[in-house]
């Protein structure tokens, strides 16, 4: 079967074009990193501003929203192309969100706002979709520790972003831009800049190179559908847990981290210290998230998939317990927050590397992409069900039942058939 790429595709020796390969989705990965965390960091702002503060959470999960969907068609030009015209379309997607952002602003213009939102959220599927395209080429010992790398490229962005918002405005609002408009221009040129390095240098495409070395039984006879890749996660056991580990573990993780800052607020009332505790804590989830990525691709490589998606199941579990109970202290609560990133990343980079081993190669793209897809629509919701429930109960209800999701994947997991 041959299989229709961009022009340009030749196939070097594989392990080369794997180290090449890796080196330039790191690269990627800073910069789409920098470029969607400058734009979440004022995102809630920007709309509480303009539409008041209903609309700041609504303006969050547009983004989670669009980057589940902009995964569809990214997905399919996967199927047929490649991973370089799916992660090109998704960058330009959110290139073209950010760029509405900023003229929602110029105009004052909410509905404009949310669209671009939603399709600001494309440079965040990019992000993720990126994680798959490190397995493709990868020696099954070191699978996990390539993709893990491409998640770790992410605590840059996450962590250099926001601060970079204050800076950007004052660089653009002297030539006229509006406040909050620097940080989404910022981030266009930043997705701008990581879609062309991708169309430039994503060659050979690593997608379409693994199927060229694959066995001739692992290819479909016809390029993969939705409902391939829905038979190809029924068909193994191993595609199931992958499955469920990501988006389990994105839901727990979204579920109580979205709340966090407003349970904060109801015992710091203080505003500048609100900003400052709410900047802590979160920024030891965000490293609990990325920074130990690598460790975890590491032990993924050496003991297996599901003792890590195990231990990342009992990581979140002990975080929900610990935020259940933390009430007004603000250290048992950052370290509650950690280990729910250190959870989260356990549960992705361990169930992202067992799902992309567990089907074929033809399906492969077809099948990460359903996976984000259930990811991101599950997460949105949990975000939006959270709110509802620390409302009509508290924070730590909330807490008490996102641990309690985490039991089936403990079940699913040890389970072997």
């Amino acid at each position: 079967m041959r299989t229709r790429g961009w022009p340009g595709d030749r196939h070097p020796p594989a392990a080369a074009l794997q180290r090449r390969t890796l080196g330039l989705l790191v690269s990627t990965q800073v910069i789409g990193g920098l470029g969607v965390a400058s734009g979440v960091s004022i995102g809630a702002l920007l709309a509480a501003e303009m539409a008041g503060p209903t609309a700041a959470g609504l303006s969050g999960s547009a983004a989670v929203i669009g980057a589940a969907l902009i995964a569809i068609p990214a997905t399919r030009l996967m199927r047929t192309g490649g991973r370089r015209p799916g992660l090109v379309f998704a960058y330009a997607a959110g290139v073209t969100g950010s760029l509405l952002v900023v003229t929602a602003v110029w105009l004052q213009w909410v509905p404009l706002l949310f669209l671009g939102t939603f399709l600001f959220g494309g440079a965040s599927a990019a992000n993720l979709q990126s994680r798959y395209a490190a397995v493709d080429l990868a020696d099954r010992d070191r699978r996990a520790r390539h993709l893990s790398l491409v998640v770790w490229a992410t605590t840059l962005g996450a962590v250099v972003g926001p601060n970079l918002a204050p800076f950007t405005d004052r660089v653009t609002m002297p030539w006229g831009a509006p406040e909050y408009a620097g940080p989404y221009l910022f981030s266009a040129l930043a997705f701008g800049l990581g879609a062309v390095a991708l169309f430039v240098l994503l060659r050979p495409d690593p997608l379409l190179t693994a199927r060229s070395l694959a066995d001739v039984s692992d290819l479909p006879e016809k390029s993969s559908s939705w409902r391939s890749a829905f038979a190809a996660i029924r068909a193994s056991v191993g595609a199931r847990l992958g499955v469920s580990a990501v988006a389990v573990g994105h839901v727990v993780m979204v579920g109580v981290m979205s709340m966090t800052p407003v349970h904060i607020g109801g015992y710091v009332h203080e505003h500048g210290d609100l900003l400052r505790i709410v900047g802590l804590v979160i920024s030891v989830h965000i490293t609990g998230m990325y920074a130990l990525s690598p460790v975890i691709g590491w032990a993924t490589d050496r003991f297996g998939r599901r003792p890590v998606i195990l231990s990342g199941v009992v990581l979140l579990a002990l975080a929900c317990a610990l935020s259940a109970t933390a009430g007004d202290r603000t250290v048992q609560l950052s370290v509650a927050l950690g280990l729910l990133g250190v959870g989260w990343g356990g549960t992705m980079v361990a169930g992202s590397t067992l799902l992309s081993e567990s089907v074929p190669v033809g399906e492969r793209a077809g099948v990460q992409g359903l996976s984000d897809v259930i990811m991101g629509v599950s997460a949105a919701t949990a975000g939006a069900l959270a709110g509802v429930v620390v409302d009509l109960f508290g924070y730590a209800t909330l807490s008490v039942l996102a641990g309690i999701a985490v039991v089936p994947l403990a079940a699913l997991a040890l389970r072997r058939s």
